[in-house]
């Protein structure tokens, strides 16, 4: 059995397993371990770093110095398959023993989909869903070493990762659970000063995923315990942000985003994010962003939906955010949206989505696997509402 929003224990039994990587290490300065953890998995590795190298100067020295073998590998942007495809060619003629991805959610992505398809002899296209075959992984991922420099995607905690494929207007996962890190490494200090834009955006998407989960109707005691406790911190501390720099609410939003990774890994999500992939496969917008602007017009249409416990939740969740952005309870999404905005949040149509995509977007959202996730069912009516208020 389990806990409903007020707390009272739901009499329902649930069966659930856990997933998430073996070694989470937590704390500012806990990013100068990741050297000699690499290396307890071999000499050879790559290192995947974002679109500013310099940035993982520190990191690829300090390897050098213990005596690793390293190549590095750019990511400069959300990847793609072509970025896949072409990254493997290198990559598998350096034969790593690890795969350490030091940078945003996408090098995260990047640094696992290369480290879960380089041992195989296929092509990504063998294993990406939707859009290609979706077959298992025929060999057992290189190990994987997550390190975060934003506070947001959460994937230093997931299985799968997320690729773009531009000519089907569409972003897919490749997935597996061997796919999860060997070690997750989040220091909160490695996301001091990141911009305000990219805290913003980055931390809409760490907030979306700690409530969609809880949300959600595949939620668990062990998803609940993560993610209900982290939301109204996140919003506090994500608000403050939004006001100036600050060390306390920069950990709180690390423990949001990890939070957040742990509790979708293992339950679901919902309509923001089955609306979030198709809108960031046409558009090529940051998922953050895209998240953060659904979120609070999506949170609006489960108002005029849940009903029961799920009510119970929602209301919860609203309770939350009237707690840290003010406004009252009942008016949460409108409030959440508006503050979102005025902190400089994009609308769709700014992230290049025109209403005249909308109809395949919905097409799209319904199908995917974020909405099993959902605490109901939506129609298409209720997503293109939820379009046009974003």
């Amino acid at each position: 059995m389990h806990f409903g929003a007020a707390g009272a224990v739901r009499t329902n039994l649930v069966t659930f397993s856990i997933l998430q990587p073996p070694r989470i290490l937590f704390g500012r300065g806990e990013a100068a371990k990741a050297p000699a953890l690499a290396l307890g998995f071999g000499k050879r590795g790559a290192v995947v770093h974002g679109q500013d190298a310099s940035r993982a100067a520190w990191l690829l020295d300090a390897l050098a110095k213990a005596g690793a073998e390293t190549l590095a590998l750019p990511c400069p942007a959300e990847p793609t398959l072509a970025m896949l495809e072409a990254a493997l060619v290198p990559l598998r003629a350096f034969r790593p023993d690890w795969v350490l991805a030091l940078g945003g959610g996408a090098a995260l992505d990047f640094g696992k989909a290369l480290a879960g398809l380089a041992p195989g002899a296929g092509a990504p296209l063998d294993h990406l869903e939707v859009v290609g075959r979706g077959a298992p992984l025929t060999a057992a991922p290189l190990p994987f070493l997550a390190v975060p420099t934003t506070a947001g995607t959460g994937a230093e905690a997931t299985k799968n990762a997320v690729i773009g494929v531009p000519e089907r207007a569409r972003k897919v996962s490749l997935r597996d659970d061997r796919m999860i890190a060997r070690v997750a490494i989040v220091d909160p200090a490695l996301t001091d000063g990141c911009p305000r834009a990219v805290t913003l955006a980055s931390g809409l998407d760490a907030v979306t995923q700690l409530i969609e989960p809880f949300l959600s109707a595949k939620a668990t005691p062990y998803s609940d315990a993560l993610s209900r406790p982290a939301i109204a911190p996140a919003l506090t501390g994500l608000k403050r942000l939004m006001e100036g720099e600050d060390g306390a609410a920069r950990d709180a939003m690390a423990w949001a985003s990890l939070s957040g990774g742990l509790a979708l890994a293992n339950s679901g999500l919902g309509a923001v994010h089955g609306l979030s992939g198709p809108i960031g496969g046409l558009t090529g917008a940051a998922h953050g962003a895209i998240c953060g602007t659904l979120l609070g017009p999506v949170l609006a249409v489960y108002r005029e939906t849940l009903r029961g416990p799920a009510r119970e939740r929602l209301e919860a969740v609203f309770g939350m955010i009237a707690g840290a952005l003010g406004g009252a309870a009942e008016d949460a999404p409108e409030t959440l949206a508006a503050w979102a905005r005025g902190a400089g949040l994009p609308d769709l149509s700014a992230l290049g989505l025109g209403a005249e995509a909308h109809e395949a977007v919905i097409e799209a959202a319904l199908d995917s696997s974020s909405m099993k996730g959902s605490p109901t069912a939506l129609s298409p009516a209720h997503l293109a509402a939820a379009l046009e208020a974003a």
